[in-house]
């Protein structure tokens, strides 16, 4: 130890002192040798050479910029972020701009009370996700008006596509056929039509005629629809009923805040996407 109070050492020698990396970096030249030795190899380089295809392997050095700081970085970024031209989108059909209120930001996401009080009990979830997953799914009961709610699945189109399956086992009717309301979007028709081809289910795309004969097991309805029409589901969720078929309404959850909940109009089933809240 140097006794001098001038001295400074360098982050060599302070990387040199400690044990850290020796510890919790890698293995060492020992640990590799040792390794290599019990494999058959001389070297990592012909370790290498006998593992990895010599067509995916570049000889030569990459071709990269020098390094920067990350002030340098983050300026650069800026200059390339400012390029961007915000326009208003319109695409629709599930795909709409959203706004996050600052007060959920700051208290939910940037609270890390949310995912950082861990339960003595369940070492691999934290109470603050349990308590966050019980709040979503009173909010998804209060605005669908359904008895429970899930916590959930991955996006809208997949969630509809496990509502036809979940109807089919559950449904009284004979019938191998869906009829998905010609006013849903697109991308989830496209989910639906992969996931019914190999469970031989004939997905009927059109608009439900409360006169028609023809038997379905489940009816999709699209609650607004993907053109944006507001159409009360009642009726069809009616004549689906007494032809043995239940009804799956893909809401707009946002909207549900202004339209009567599905539950309350008859539906079996409900999904939607809660990106719509930000």
């Amino acid at each position: 130890m140097n006794d001098n109070p001038d001295f400074r050492p360098t982050l060599e020698q302070l990387e040199d002192r400690g044990d850290f990396i020796r510890r919790h970096i890698g293995p060492d030249q020992r640990e590799i040798q040792l390794m290599l030795d019990q494999i058959g190899f001389a070297s990592l380089d012909e370790l290498v050479d006998r593992t990895v295809p010599s067509d995916i392997r570049s000889r030569q050095p990459l071709n990269l910029p020098p390094p920067h700081s990350e002030r340098v970085v983050e300026s650069a970024l800026r200059k390339m972020r400012a390029r961007n031209q915000m326009f208003t989108t319109l695409i629709g059909m599930g795909y709409y701009d959203t706004i996050v209120p600052n007060v959920i930001k700051r208290n939910v996401l940037e609270n890390p009370g949310w995912y950082t009080a861990y339960t003595p009990y369940q070492a691999e979830i934290s109470q603050g996700r349990l308590e966050a997953l019980l709040n979503f799914q009173q909010m998804i009961i209060d605005l669908t008006g359904m008895e429970i709610a899930n916590a959930s699945l991955l996006d809208e189109a997949t969630a509809v596509a496990e509502a036809m399956t979940m109807t089919q086992r559950v449904s009284k009717s004979n019938s191998k056929r869906y009829l998905v309301d010609a006013d849903c979007h697109p991308q989830t028709l496209a989910v639906l039509q992969t996931r019914a081809r190999p469970l031989h289910i004939e997905i009927v795309v059109g608009n439900p005629r409360l006169d028609t004969q023809e038997e379905f097991f489940g009816v999709l309805l699209q609650y607004p629809g993907s053109s944006g029409a507001v159409r009360d589901p009642k009726p069809v969720i009616e004549w689906a009923h007494r032809q043995r078929a239940l009804v799956t309404i893909a809401a707009d959850p946002l909207a549900l805040v202004l339209l009567t909940p599905p539950g309350e109009l008859g539906a079996d089933i409900v999904v939607g996407s809660a990106q719509r809240f930000g």
